[in-house]
């Protein structure tokens, strides 16, 4: 089997895996659709008192809120993706079994991250987006371009959510424990990716540093090509290029993790 298959295999298994938990996915639908109409509710409240918060209308702000829920499980704001088990083996020490495939160690575990994401994209994510449409005003394109530009954000929004979760999960090396790992990427998904408010509305230099962020990557970017308030080969140069930096990081970290498990004999 080539290596593009293999790991094409490994990615439908991702997807396969998260297809079974159907009780968990129905729970994930019915909770991402309810906090959006609380969150959608208070974004109308506050777009009422601020009119064009962030440059965005209501409308706009509207399908943010959408747009996030829809994202929220897909890119795994606050962690749960493929970087939990990656910590668990690690913790256990079968992370050495893995090493000793004739794999990439990181491709294989973002192919089956890509899986899950897809997975909650469509299982989970679409559901909540399709009510929001449904039920309230939003600021939707009417042409494919648009549309297939968006799809591009959101897959380059997946390498760069599982670059991020990887990077973290690596440190367990270190650490032996995740438990730390995985707060802090709980805490970071929500401040820095958008998810509770766009990171448009941050002010001043605080915002510039946030809207730089890999973060950024995540939901802003995705948003503002969907709405068309941003150029899409400006946004896939930044999330394409935070990509690169960060899997390159956790190359690197992965060469020196491999090297700290020979030395202790795993």
């Amino acid at each position: 089997m080539g290596s593009g298959r293999l790991y094409a295999a490994v990615a439908l298994g991702g997807f396969r895996r998260f297809a079974t938990y159907r009780v968990a996915t129905a729970a994930g639908v019915f909770t991402n659709t309810a906090f959006g109409v609380i969150l959608v509710y208070t974004y109308l409240a506050l777009w009422d008192e601020r009119p064009h918060l962030g440059g965005y209308d209501q409308a706009q702000a509207v399908t943010y809120v959408w747009l996030g829920q829809c994202l929220y499980a897909t890119l795994a704001i606050q962690g749960g993706g493929a970087e939990k088990e990656l910590m668990d083996r690690i913790r256990t020490g079968e992370v050495a079994v893995d090493l000793y495939r004739p794999v990439d160690l990181q491709l294989w575990w973002l192919a089956t991250d890509l899986g899950r994401s897809l997975f909650q994209l469509l299982g989970r994510g679409l559901v909540p987006f399709a009510f929001g449409a449904l039920f309230f005003p939003m600021a939707l394109p009417t042409d494919v371009t648009t549309w297939a530009a968006c799809a591009v954000t959101l897959l380059l929004a997946m390498v760069v959510g599982f670059a991020i979760r990887y990077l973290a999960a690596l440190t367990t090396f270190w650490l032996m424990d995740g438990m730390g790992v995985q707060q802090a990427i709980m805490i970071t998904g929500v401040f820095f990716s958008g998810i509770v408010l766009p990171l448009n509305v941050f002010p001043g230099a605080f915002g510039e540093i946030v809207r730089a962020l890999p973060w950024a990557a995540l939901i802003q970017m995705p948003a503002d090509v969907l709405m068309g308030e941003t150029d899409p080969v400006a946004a896939f140069a930044f999330q394409a290029g935070w990509a690169v930096v960060l899997l390159a990081a956790g190359r690197t970290l992965q060469s020196a993790a491999t090297r700290r498990v020979v030395v202790q004999g795993g």
